[in-house]
C-alpha cells in the first residue's frame, strides 16, 4: 500500500537551484512509485521582491548581491548546468541574462493550483523552462501566457488573472507564512508540514529522506 505524503515545494522560478531540486525530486518520486502517494504543492518565495520593471543584468545583479566575479559566476553556471543535465533540465548556456520580478508568475501558479491535478506542476515546469531554459522575460505577460498554454491551461482565464489583482493577497500571505516559518533560501521542500529538505539535493538524498519519512524512521 502506498503511504501518503504531502510535499510543499517552496521556490522561485528565478532560482536555478530550484529547477535542479525539482528535477531531482521528480526522479526520486519515480523511484518510489508504489511506495508513496504524493500530494505536491508549489509555494511562493521571491528572491528579488523589489526588482523593478525591466529587471537587472544578471552579472551586475550577482555581483551586487553576492560580491561574485564574472569568473566565479561562469564556474557556478557550469556547475548548475551539469547538475541540471543529471536530472534532465537544460539551462540556457549564458544564464538567465536578466533577473526579473516573478510575482505575476506566482499569481498564476496559485491560480493553477485549483485548475486540476498536476496543472500547477505542469505550469511550474513550463515557467522554469521559459526563464531558466530559454532566458525569456517572465515579466512579459505573453511569455507567461505561452507557459500557461504549454501547461495545457486556459489561456483566456489566465489572461483575466493577469489583468486583475486576483490571488495577489493569497500569494503575499503564503510568502509571509514561509518567511515567518524560517525559510530564507530555496528550494525548501517540506514534507507533511514537518520535515525540511533544503537546497537542490541529489536524487539519492530525496529518495532516502522520503523513504525514511514514509516508513516513520524520522520523528
Amino acid at each position: 500500500m502506498s503511504i501518503p505524503l504531502k510535499i510543499d515545494f517552496v521556490s522561485d522560478i528565478a532560482c536555478p537551484w530550484c529547477a535542479v531540486g525539482l528535477g531531482a525530486l521528480e526522479k526520486a518520486l519515480e523511484r518510489l512509485q508504489g511506495e508513496v502517494k504524493v500530494e505536491l504543492h508549489f509555494q511562493p518565495f521571491e528572491l528579488n521582491p523589489q526588482m523593478p520593471p525591466g529587471g537587472q543584468d544578471l552579472g551586475e545583479h550577482l555581483t551586487q548581491k553576492y560580491g561574485s566575479t564574472p569568473e566565479q559566476q561562469a564556474q557556478i553556471r557550469q556547475t548548475i548546468s551539469a547538475r541540471g543535465a543529471e536530472v534532465g533540465f537544460e539551462f540556457h548556456p549564458g544564464g538567465r541574462g536578466r533577473v526579473y520580478n516573478t510575482f505575476e508568475a506566482h499569481r498564476l501558479l496559485h491560480w493553477a493550483e485549483d485548475q486540476g491535478v498536476g496543472r500547477q506542476h505542469a505550469l511550474k515546469k513550463a515557467l522554469l523552462r521559459a526563464y531558466q531554459g530559454r532566458a525569456e522575460s517572465v515579466e512579459d505577460p505573453e511569455v507567461l501566457l505561452a507557459a500557461v498554454a504549454e501547461a495545457g491551461l486556459d489561456v483566456g482565464a489566465a489572461r483575466t488573472v493577469l489583468a486583475s489583482q486576483d490571488h495577489a493577497l493569497a500569494v503575499r500571505e503564503r510568502e509571509q507564512f514561509y518567511t515567518q516559518a524560517g525559510i530564507r533560501s530555496v528550494p525548501a521542500v517540506i514534507i507533511n508540514d514537518r520535515h525540511l529538505i533544503s537546497g537542490g539535493q541529489p536524487v539519492e538524498v530525496f529518495e532516502q529522506a522520503l523513504r525514511r519519512i514514509a516508513l516513520g524512521e524520522v520523528s
